[in-house]
């Protein structure tokens, strides 16, 4: 049972530490709407999106009021569009993502994922003429997110895939560049993606998903931060089982209301990802709480190692706290999206080198990365190269949204607004990779993936 004091403490984590559930997301299996006839495939896919995630958001709204806890976001993930479509005779795929826009309307959520491919060994046909949607996809949709994968442990790089990818992030830049780029803000390149991500804009609903599932994403780095600042001086054994105890916390309200959004939907409970993912509001910030740990900014020397403890002991916290935990469960940087982050970039503390650096003990990746908007597609693509080999070699999840900003030099920024926040556009390396990039071909997967 709760006691006054936990209830008072959660209270508290609401008003005034900006705790929230950031996201429910529902995934749903859309394989069984595969048609020769892409139109046909088009309404069997708004039917069923419609049919199945028609409450979700009354839904969601109605748990916020009962528990006083706000759920910021209401979300959709669908089966990989490249694998959907690829029966269809459509010569591009256009057609499904304004589809997925339609519905993701009439439902009332603010994203749908799931324009998306699985290219980390290879192209098949569907999957090409996915790719090549991508840049009229974003541009002509405001919901629709689109996600590629490629590269995984187990298969190694597709440079192939990376090379496109640069490319199609300057095509979509171009076509959205009256608002700054924003279509890139809603595609993400993965290595080893997974497959129950309810954060945006990564999320789609894997193969091996049940015909539907809730998902659920919280957050909490304000909550963090001030658990962070009440043991300051303390050891690293303290400052870590603070984070934990902290983590564990807002994991289980996370379980609780997502169990409940998923009974009363009457789909199965898939997973609690326990992401620290900030948003511009002030004290809502991953930098702030590294920097709470002792750091005079984020970004200066200790960072990784500041964050490595931080990533690792809300993942602990988490761990005990829920059975089903996963998606990506960390702590995100999405340079935009923090506002100290934002204000180490303007300070000179924090670069896009360390930002790599500090990719490898963390989620995800290099996210909301602005950069000149003359920034070559090939120089686009070996960051995406250099992210991704992060992830092969170790194992683990990693990520490049990166928005090569139009009309936009070192030290213009960014607007996107809401979430999405501002991003002061960051330098990159003068020097060229695009000989190394048009090598083609696949970089082989490391011995250690050599584990059956």
């Amino acid at each position: 049972m709760l006691t006054i004091q936990e209830i008072m403490e959660t209270i508290t984590m609401v008003q005034e530490e900006h705790l929230d559930i950031r996201t429910i997301t529902m995934g749903i299996n859309l394989r069984d709407c595969a048609d020769a006839d892409p139109r046909a495939a088009c309404r069997k896919i708004y039917d069923k999106i419609t049919r199945l995630a028609g409450n979700l958001v009354p839904v969601g709204e109605k748990i916020a009021r009962e528990y006083g806890i706000p759920i910021v976001n209401k979300r959709i993930s669908v089966t990989p569009i490249s694998i959907v479509a690829e029966s269809s005779q459509a010569d591009d795929y256009l057609i499904f993502a304004e589809t997925l826009d339609r519905a993701a309307d009439a439902v009332g959520v603010n994203f749908i994922g799931g324009f998306s491919a699985l290219v980390h060994k290879g192209i098949t046909g569907g999957d090409a003429k996915l790719l090549r949607s991508i840049p009229a996809a974003l541009a002509g949709t405001e919901r629709v997110c689109a996600s590629v994968n490629v590269a995984t442990t187990k298969a190694g790089i597709n440079m192939d895939a990376v090379a496109l990818m640069g490319r199609i992030i300057k095509d979509v830049a171009s076509r959205t560049a009256d608002r700054d780029g924003l279509g890139c803000a809603k595609l993400v390149v993965f290595a080893n993606v997974p497959e129950d991500n309810p954060f945006m804009a990564g999320a789609f609903h894997g193969v091996g998903e049940p015909e539907s599932v809730l998902n659920v994403g919280v957050s909490g780095p304000g909550v963090v931060k001030r658990a962070v600042e009440k043991v300051k001086g303390s050891d690293f054994g303290t400052l870590a089982e603070t984070v934990k105890k902290t983590a564990f916390k807002i994991t289980r309200m996370g379980e609780l209301v997502g169990r409940t959004a998923a009974e009363r939907l009457g789909v199965p409970f898939g997973i609690v990802d326990i992401s620290l993912a900030p948003t511009p509001a002030v004290g809502d910030s991953v930098a702030e709480i590294l920097e709470a740990m002792g750091l005079e900014r984020c970004g200066t020397h200790g960072t990784t190692a500041a964050l490595a403890l931080l990533n690792d002991a809300v993942k602990k916290g988490g761990a005990m706290a829920s059975s089903y935990v996963g998606g990506l469960s960390g702590a995100f940087i999405p340079v935009s999206e923090d506002a100290g982050m934002i204000r180490a970039v303007e300070e000179g503390a924090l670069h896009l080198d360390k930002l790599e650096a500090m990719t490898c003990v963390c989620s995800v990746g290099l996210d909301m990365i602005a950069v000149p908007g003359d920034t070559g597609a090939e120089t686009i693509a070996a960051i995406i190269a250099d992210e991704v080999a992060i992830g092969m070699i170790n194992q683990k999840t990693t990520a490049v949204r990166i928005i090569p900003a139009p009309g936009k030099h070192v030290g213009d920024y960014v607007e996107f607004g809401g979430l999405l926040g501002r991003a002061p556009v960051m330098p990159v390396h003068r020097f060229s990779a695009a000989d190394f990039v048009k090598r083609g071909g696949r970089i082989p997967a490391p011995i250690h993936s050599l584990s059956n």
